[in-house]
């Protein structure tokens, strides 16, 4: 395996300039769910564009940010716990039936909402992951809020209701595994999770419900399917895509645990994460597609959005570019689009690689005016040297990207989000009936 430099703890002092810098950036990305909210229910809209509906998982990122933003000075608390309540009391409110309209059922939500009624979206699933995302914020928000006063307690007993609703069993399908959605017009999708991905929150979730827990066989079924690979040397357990390997650890601190499949390899899935950020530069710096600019500090491939569908010839080669896909490394696709955020949500991982990268994104001021920090995406080559900014840049912010900035730069600085959830008792059952074991979650065990 080549030689990495050992994970780093945050310094003791980060100095001024990286911290006033991760300050604007976590600042700029906590602004989306200050502004892009419907104050009368707390739905996120999805991404910044008109006539667009919210999403639950960007519900679930706000309600995680909101006590960053306390912390941080963002927000007042009165006004967290406002914006907090208001939002719990409208999923709790809303209606959960086998109605094509309705906002949930089964204790899961459809994946995209309307902004002012919560009436499904589009035609769109209820969605097994999405629904994981949500909760997860609802319970950071009963971890963080616990003073005794009348409007915190309902915090707390809402959520804790809330997730309690969730019917995980119902959503298992083929071999015991959590199938991605149902929709009322042809039931379950056919799809489920499996394959290394974003879906360790979920499962860990519904392990550890105390009203309609999963088995251990289904964790068993998904971590069957994973695949461990060499990739420029480096042993790791192989996901595409960026998100996938920063995504459950926005709630979970995963270093130092693990679970049967990472003590077969000796490692746990904080040090996977850092392995694949190592794989996404080095990819850059091999860049076997011949983008322009991909290097050491210019990188981040992931579900993002991008300048097609539209094939082009640019510089004598016959290009393909794709809109919103799951791009990944090393097997593509690959289109020359990269997501700065997604650099920046992986922070925590290797941030002797990733500060750097900041910066350079920082200092590249792409065009498009950027009031909730890193723009989405932008291609390295689609209208390269064709226009006044060289570069295509997503016109748009989107909740999903903005989040993992907000949560996973706090995860570096202060441990904060991570030091809350470490002390959720569901996640500790869950984590435990998956069979993970070691370090903090030892210490909690001793000490419950």
């Amino acid at each position: 395996m080549t030689t990495m430099p050992r994970a780093e703890r945050p310094p003791a002092a980060v100095d001024a300039a990286t911290l006033a810098l991760l300050n604007e950036l976590q600042k700029d990305s906590f602004d989306y769910f200050v502004n892009e909210v419907n104050p009368a229910n707390g739905l996120i809209r999805d991404k910044t564009a008109e006539v667009w509906p919210a999403s639950i998982a960007a519900v679930g990122m706000a309600l995680t940010a909101y006590p960053i933003g306390v912390e941080q000075g963002f927000m007042a608390r009165a006004d967290a716990v406002v914006r907090t309540l208001t939002t719990l009391r409208f999923f709790a409110n809303s209606e959960q039936s086998e109605s094509p309209r309705a906002t949930g059922y089964k204790g899961f939500y459809y994946h995209f909402i309307d902004m002012s009624t919560g009436e499904r979206s589009w035609q769109c699933e209820l969605s097994s992951i999405d629904t994981a995302l949500l909760i997860a914020g609802m319970l950071t928000a009963a971890e963080y809020f616990t003073e005794d006063t009348p409007d915190e307690n309902e915090i707390r007993a809402l959520a804790d209701m809330l997730y309690r609703r969730v019917d995980w069993q119902w959503m298992r399908g083929r071999d015991n595994l959590i199938c991605h959605g149902w929709n009322p017009e042809s039931g379950f999708l056919r799809w489920h999770w499996e394959g290394y991905d974003e879906a360790l929150i979920l499962y860990v979730l519904a392990l550890g419900s105390p009203t309609f827990p999963i088995e251990r066989d289904s964790y068993n079924a998904w971590s069957r399917s994973y695949e461990w690979k060499t990739v420029y040397g480096i042993d790791y357990l192989y996901a595409g895509p960026l998100f996938i390997h920063q995504m459950s650890h926005v709630w979970l601190d995963l270093r130092g645990i693990r679970d049967d499949f990472m003590r077969a390899h000796d490692s746990d899935y904080f040090e996977n994460s850092r392995r694949a950020t190592y794989v996404q530069q080095q990819y850059a710096i091999q860049n076997p597609m011949g983008f322009p600019e991909y290097g050491a500090l210019c990188w981040g491939i992931t579900a993002s959005d991008g300048p097609g569908p539209v094939t082009r010839r640019i510089d004598g080669v016959q290009r393909k570019f794709w809109d919103y896909v799951a791009r990944g490394v090393p097997y593509g696709p690959d289109d020359g689009t990269l997501a700065p955020w997604a650099v920046a949500a992986s922070l925590p991982f290797a941030p002797e690689i990733v500060m750097p990268s900041i910066i350079h994104y920082h200092d590249m001021q792409l065009c498009e005016a950027n009031p909730y920090g890193f723009k989405a995406s932008f291609s390295t080559v689609f209208s390269h040297g064709r226009v006044a900014c060289r570069h295509w840049v997503s016109p748009y912010h989107f909740g999903i990207n903005e989040g993992p900035t907000v949560i996973m730069v706090e995860n570096y600085l202060h441990d904060f989000p991570w030091n809350i959830m470490r002390g959720n008792t569901y996640l500790q059952t869950g984590l435990r009936r998956a069979g993970f074991a070691g370090g903090w979650l030892d210490a909690e065990t001793r000490t419950s």
